[in-house]
């Protein structure tokens, strides 16, 4: 047993992974994770504080120190089913969520040290039991005869997905797209998040009993009233899928990509892997991402491995108003990423053909703090240049779709379109309806929309309990989706 004074000797364990020549060229996981004796020795770090703030720092509220002492302990599957009483996708939030501005943050080692690496102990426990075909699957609740539709397959809707399986509920989840996972399968590369470890944390859902529906866009082939009349509560998981551009002159021109399109082609479609997979996408050799969020770098880095010889961020900000991780930045500049800071496209330029051959910037300054708490950037006068390029994609953030909300009447919306819930349960304007996640809240982050889905989980429960049974319709109303 080692005390704290000892504890507090042991240095952070850096976790190996490919050499930056060697993973910008390919689209393998960049980390290779903790092997056993790095996992435990990280874990010795933890304090195991009387009082631990870490767990008040996660949105899902997981006992850290459990699972964290009993990774010290050599006890690995264990630590992943303890992970597992409060997140049901251990291995996807342990490599995207950004625990150095949640439960590292409030860690109380990283008052005078670096704190321990929680979420890369998460990543190795859950990864752990997968690799050694040990996954657990709890007993469930005896059936309430109640059922649910969810609507998006995104961290929210899985999370309430095994939040409800669990309580003896029946859950269908139906999916625009031809695979579930949401952002998580779209939007996140493979280097970043492999999809077989999505597609693992769907199968236990599935393992569970959750019936899956893909290639079901709700909204268009069948309403939200429409599923009230088959289901007990509908949850609207549905994220934030519009994307905002930049509404500068010639952005209209051939070889400018949102970041949604861009991302979705390589990430879901395998684009990067044709022809074997039959999804083209545009190869540039000068490529400009506009943008300072994890999307943006996730562009960057997906070109820069799709053979684009330069790369480069341009981004209004400074580097310190950068909302990507800390980590993305810094893989991104050490695969060779180049960062134009306070710089802004004011329109583009292309060819006789209608491509884009460059983009007119102009230089920024730094003033007051806006809304979000930035200051805001403000432009130089006289300031212009141009850059070369003959590939552009725009990750400025995405908007809500109205495909949806439009044919969903009572639904109450803010200004910008999104769903009105409330924070602490879900519950929206329209009886018998929740929402989480990104639709509600804007582009936000993957923990964050399992925190919404697990407290709507929480209040559909208890109406349900509390809900008359509902009578079967007289005929079936819904449609099948095409397969």
């Amino acid at each position: 047993m080692l005390d704290n004074k000892e504890r507090m000797k042991i240095p952070r364990q850096r976790m190996p992974e490919q050499e930056p020549e060697v993973r910008a060229k390919n689209f393998s996981e960049v980390p290779f994770g903790y092997t056993p004796e790095l996992a435990r020795l990280e874990a010795n770090r933890c304090l195991q504080c009387k009082k631990p703030k870490c767990i008040a720092g996660c949105p899902v509220e997981i006992d850290i120190p459990a699972f964290v002492q009993l990774i010290s302990d050599g006890d690995f599957i264990g630590a992943a089913r303890k992970l597992k009483e409060r997140n049901s996708l251990p291995a996807v939030c342990g490599r995207v969520c950004p625990q150095e501005d949640q439960c590292e943050m409030v860690c109380v080692v990283g008052r005078k040290h670096e704190p321990v690496a929680i979420g890369r102990l998460e990543r190795f426990a859950a990864d752990w039991e997968r690799g050694n075909g040990e996954v657990f699957i709890p007993e469930k609740a005896p059936s309430t005869g109640k059922r649910v539709a969810v609507v998006g397959s995104g961290p929210g809707g899985l999370t309430l997905a095994g939040d409800l399986i669990l309580k003896g509920h029946e859950v269908t989840i139906f999916e625009a797209l031809h695979k579930p996972g949401g952002v998580l399968i779209y939007g996140i590369p493979e280097f970043r998040l492999p999809k077989d470890i999505v597609q693992a944390e769907v199968n236990y859902l599935e393992r569970l009993g959750v019936k899956i529906e893909v290639n079901c866009v709700i909204g268009k082939i069948e309403t939200v009233d429409e599923l009230l009349q088959e289901y007990d509560a509908v949850f609207l998981g549905l994220g934030a899928g519009l994307p905002q551009f930049l509404n500068v002159p010639g952005e209209n021109l051939s070889g400018i990509y949102s970041a949604n399109e861009y991302l979705t082609r390589a990430n879901l479609m395998k684009a990067y892997l044709f022809p074997e997979y039959d999804t083209p996408i545009a190869r540039g050799r000068n490529v400009a991402v506009f943008g300072g969020g994890n999307v943006a770098m996730d562009a960057a880095r997906t070109a820069l491995r799709l053979g684009a010889d330069e790369v480069r961020i341009i981004y209004r900000r400074t580097r310190a108003e950068m909302p990507a991780r800390i980590e993305e930045i810094q893989h991104a500049e050490e695969e060779g990423v180049q960062f134009h800071l306070l710089t802004a496209p004011i329109g583009f330029f292309g060819n006789d053909d209608g491509w884009v051959t460059g983009i007119e910037c102009l230089r920024m300054e730094l003033g007051e703090p806006d809304e979000s708490g930035r200051r805001r950037p403000i432009p130089i006068k006289g300031s212009e240049f141009k850059l070369e390029c003959d590939l552009a994609v725009v990750a400025i953030g995405a908007g809500a779709n109205p495909l949806l909300t439009t044919t969903t009447p009572g639904l109450e919306l803010n200004q910008r379109g999104y769903i009105v819930a409330d924070p602490e349960t879900g519950k929206t304007s329209k009886e018998g309806v929740w929402a989480g996640g990104d639709i509600v809240t804007g582009s936000a982050t993957v923990i964050l929309a399992m925190g919404a889905g697990r407290k709507a989980a929480n209040s559909i429960h208890e109406y349900l309990m509390n809900k008359p049974e509902k009578r079967a319709p007289s005929s079936p109303t819904r449609m099948t989706a095409a397969r």
